[in-house]
């Protein structure tokens, strides 16, 4: 059986990224969604946060599992028995950075592939970054977040 992993840090989860698991959900029989601990990005959620978090937002996808992870993502899909993993690719310079990943990717690790999926057009602008920036700014997030998201990430910024 493929297992296929979308990795990421989701600090937070969008409905982009959501996008991206539902689709990549029917596409492989079995997917993980590897939440990165990746401290250089400064997250405002902690890792288990985010996994807790993801893990609610996923829950009616039986074929879906949330992990987290550290290191590199090559070393946890080698353990996981991971062979196809799946990138979400908004702009031509996100998949010119990930097809350099993939090359190395594969050069670590010979038996993994990678997959990368545009998102659907409503979702193509969503970032992480732009929700947390909108939500600091007292913006709606209602429709760029999971509503189990709203309120951790109201109580996160300050706002109720």
């Amino acid at each position: 059986m493929v297992i296929a992993a979308y990795s990421g840090t989701f600090d937070p989860i969008t409905y982009g990224h959501y996008d991206i698991i539902q689709r990549a959900a029917h596409m492989f029989p079995r997917l993980i969604v590897a939440v990165g601990l990746n401290p250089s990005k400064n997250p405002r959620f902690d890792l288990d946060e985010r996994v807790t978090l993801i893990r609610d937002v996923v829950k009616k996808l039986p074929n879906v599992e949330v992990k987290g992870f550290s290191g590199l993502v090559v070393d946890f899909a080698r353990d996981n028995g991971i062979t196809v993993l799946v990138r979400g690719v908004r702009t031509v310079g996100d998949v010119d950075y990930e097809k350099q990943m993939a090359v190395m990717n594969r050069d670590l690790y010979p038996d993994l592939d990678t997959v990368m999926l545009a998102p659907s057009p409503e979702y193509a602008h969503l970032s992480s970054s732009l929700v947390r920036e909108l939500a600091a700014l007292g913006a709606p997030v209602e429709k760029l977040v999971p509503a189990a998201v709203i309120p951790a990430l109201r109580e996160r910024i300050g706002l109720k």
